[in-house]
């Protein structure tokens, strides 16, 4: 641990991160490669908190475009997630990682419900908690639900997992070859620019109280180890003049 620059971080995943090749649902194989990154960081002593999405199953902002009452769409939203960390908690727990799902709507028969001082004490004895259905509430994405759990479980920094985009640019690089990356932003740049890190009442909240965010391509299996022992990687999102 002495070599590692954090000591608990917040994992964020997409939905889409499950996915792998296909349009949709939960590619098993895929799972098991991010359960395999996490597994790395919780041998290596680091306290892993996940909040994960559930684009590839639901995604209630469309279903709501198309006529669907947003906020019962967006609780449908919610139940997409817990799918997703039962199948990200099944792949970690073969991997021997000891892992709990909690989450912000009560279904006891599957997981906890969400208690902060019961997660920070999981993540104390080295267990993965996984946070699922978002904040609870509509209207909320689960970049606002990382943002959230990652202050209140006093995280050293939120990890935003992207799939193919190595940091932020100034615009679509997959539109524009010369775009460019940045190495590192401060959170009200980010605000003024527009930039598509995530959204602004989550950019916000993570400026208000001096979160750090990293963002970063999930697909390089070496990218997690890297950024928890402090090396340059994706685009760092802080405060001038320091990380806090």
């Amino acid at each position: 641990m002495g070599e590692c620059r954090y000591r608990r971080v917040m994992l964020k995943l997409s939905g889409e991160a499950m996915q792998g090749e296909g349009a949709y649902g939960i590619d098993a194989p895929t799972v098991s490669y991010v359960a395999e990154q996490v597994a790395t960081l919780a041998r290596m002593g680091i306290e892993v908190g996940i909040v994960i999405g559930g684009g590839n199953i639901w995604r209630g902002e469309q279903a709501s475009r198309n006529g669907m009452d947003r906020a019962t769409a967006d609780y449908m939203g919610m139940l997409a997630t817990v799918l997703n960390a039962l199948a990200l908690q099944s792949a970690l727990e073969r991997d021997d990682v000891q892992t709990r799902v909690q989450t912000a709507i009560n279904m006891a028969e599957v997981a906890e419900p969400y208690i902060r001082r019961r997660a920070m004490r999981h993540l104390e004895k080295g267990r993965v908690v996984i946070f699922a259905a978002g904040t609870g509430n509509p209207f909320f994405t689960t970049d606002t639900a990382a943002a959230l759990r990652s202050l209140e479980i006093c995280a050293d920094v939120l990890l935003m997992a992207k799939n193919r985009v190595d940091g932020v640019y100034d615009r679509d690089p997959r539109r524009f070859p010369d775009a460019r990356r940045f190495e590192r932003l401060d959170h009200r740049e980010a605000l003024q620019r527009g930039l598509e890190i995530m959204d602004t009442t989550a950019l916000a909240l993570c400026m208000d109280n001096g979160l750090p965010i990293i963002v970063f391509d999930l697909l390089n299996p070496t990218n997690l180890a890297r950024i928890v022992c402090g090396e340059q990687v994706g685009t760092l999102i802080a405060p001038s003049g320091g990380e806090r």
